[in-house]
């Protein structure tokens, strides 16, 4: 587990600063900003996952029927979080949180507040070890049923020696028919050369580094699954829009048949 360190910037309060959150110190506002000036769609992609998070939690909870959810690499509490947003849509929805940082720990607090029919938990574990995410995922969660795994902007952290696919396998593998993978990751190969300098400066500042994939590298976090919606796409143009197209991230949902 990496140590608390304000001095060191940190990749959740990174984000953090991006999205406009408050949990961030003076050498992640610095570091967010040299790594800005490299790649300035940073800010937006950042806040458009937000909308996709709150997008398709919302839909899996009132369509879809979804009423679990583990959402890994969970970041620091903002407004509208997993837990918020589907026990908005069904009360009796049960969500666990994942992450591996000490400062999320910190404020875990503020996620583990629960409608009285549903139920929040915190995990404090990598996602490279998902059998012991999924093990005290367990204490909360029924495997019976379906569950939605929630990776936004996690598994670019996760680099190709580690065998990113294979993580993401053994987390779907236990779960039902039903169950959904929902996620955002860095691409490769939109903006190269913007995405290029910006993953440089990322690298080059923040203590876990990012490995950018193509749409094919993406879409491989899906084998097995079907796809939902209009598929593995870039971030922004998830709601139909054409948006901008130069926005360096692919996101999709997929479901186990």
């Amino acid at each position: 587990m990496p140590v608390f360190n304000v001095n060191v910037p940190s990749s959740a309060r990174v984000w953090n600063y991006w999205v406009g959150g408050k949990d961030n110190f003076a050498a992640d506002r610095v570091a967010g900003e040299q790594i800005l000036e490299a790649m300035p769609t940073l800010r937006m992609i950042a806040q458009l996952s937000r909308r996709f998070l709150v997008d398709v939690v919302h839909e899996l909870a009132a369509e879809q029927g979804i009423r679990q959810f583990l959402d890994i690499g969970t970041g620091l509490p903002t407004a509208d979080n997993t837990h918020d947003v589907a026990q908005r849509a069904a009360p009796d929805s049960r969500i666990v949180y994942a992450d591996y940082d000490p400062i999320v720990l910190a404020h875990a607090r503020a996620l583990l507040t629960s409608t009285p029919e549903g139920k929040t938990d915190y995990i404090q574990a990598d996602v490279r070890d998902p059998e012991v995410i999924l093990s005290e995922a367990r204490q909360t969660l029924d495997f019976s049923e379906p569950v939605a795994v929630i990776l936004i902007f996690v598994m670019h952290f996760v680099p190709d020696a580690e065998r990113p696919h294979d993580v993401v396998r053994r987390l779907m593998e236990p779960l039902p028919p039903g169950s959904y993978l929902v996620m955002a990751h860095a691409a490769s190969d939109i903006a190269a050369d913007s995405m290029a300098a910006g993953a440089d400066a990322y690298n080059e500042r923040v203590s876990a580094q990012i490995t950018p994939r193509d749409r094919a590298g993406v879409r491989r976090f899906f084998d097995g699954l079907e796809m939902t919606g209009p598929g593995v796409v870039p971030l922004a143009q998830w709601s139909g829009d054409s948006g901008d197209c130069g926005l360096q991230a692919y996101c999709g949902v997929g479901r186990k048949a």
